[in-house]
């Protein structure tokens, strides 16, 4: 189920989990990384949207059916956010983010404390440096930016099955959303994280629940670039998944969302 939305004169793609939106109830607002859109949140979306929450799992500007161009860099992103809450009626929400939407959240709860009642950081770490072969393959609009966020971002395990649902591979879904982002859109992104070091600054004017979720074989944001981050905030938590990479939405989608209950 999708509900119609605009900001800044283009058209929002979000889905809602199943149910009607309803901005009376609390509001959960999914972000998701670079590169991706709003369909790595399917099993949190729908257990939220059916537990008295309202959700919209965003397709962010430039990304999946959203129009507009992608916005240049986490500050930008995060100011949308908060129009977008505008446009949907809400004056309060949690938000869930992963990866670059993790910054985002974190940039919006730090810069909009009035705005943001709670946080899920999934994949976040203080600062999110992007290896070079990556950005240049990303502005060249080649193949391999696109294979090294599989390869890098997914665990082992699930490179090659390991799905909890039969029929599923992780790899092939990753490339595939990958190969559906606009030109530009991926290295956008990439140079979005790359270049944000505000993390820290932030996350010590957080003062709402924050809960943090990490894989322990996470290449990307290793666990111990997190821990930092997370202590930054007094009263957070943070659940360290078992066998999981990056992707801990979909490589570990229960335990992820049993994490998240605890502030969304």
């Amino acid at each position: 189920m999708t509900t119609a939305l605009t900001v800044d004169g283009h058209a929002v793609f979000a889905t809602t989990g199943g149910v009607d939106f309803d901005p009376a109830r609390p509001v959960v607002v999914f972000l998701h990384g670079a590169g991706f859109d709003r369909t790595t949140w399917r099993l949190q979306t729908r257990w939220f949207a059916h537990h008295g929450r309202s959700v919209l799992a965003v397709d962010m500007p430039g990304h999946g059916r959203s129009g507009g161009a992608p916005l240049p860099g986490v500050a930008a992103m995060a100011d949308w956010v908060i129009r977008l809450l505008d446009a949907a009626g809400v004056r309060k929400a949690a938000l869930v983010g992963h990866s670059m939407g993790g910054l985002v959240a974190l940039d919006a709860a730090g810069r909009h404390p009035d705005r943001v009642r709670a946080l899920g950081l999934c994949g976040v770490a203080g600062e999110m440096p992007v290896h070079p072969e990556m950005l240049e393959s990303a502005q060249a609009g080649t193949s391999k930016v696109r294979e090294l966020m599989t390869f890098w971002g997914l665990g082992r395990a699930h490179q090659i099955g390991g799905m909890v649902s039969p029929g599923l591979w992780l790899t092939r879904e990753s490339l595939a959303v990958l190969e559906r982002a606009a030109p530009g859109v991926i290295h956008n992104d990439l140079a979005a994280c790359n270049g944000y070091k505000d993390a820290p600054a932030r996350a010590a004017q957080v003062s709402c629940p924050v809960a943090f979720v990490c894989g322990d074989i996470d290449q990307m944001t290793p666990a111990a670039k997190c821990k930092p981050l997370a202590a930054a905030i007094p009263g957070s938590h943070m659940t360290l998944l078992k066998a999981c990479g990056h992707f801990m939405m979909v490589e570990r989608p229960d335990e992820t969302l049993d994490a998240l209950k605890a502030v969304a």
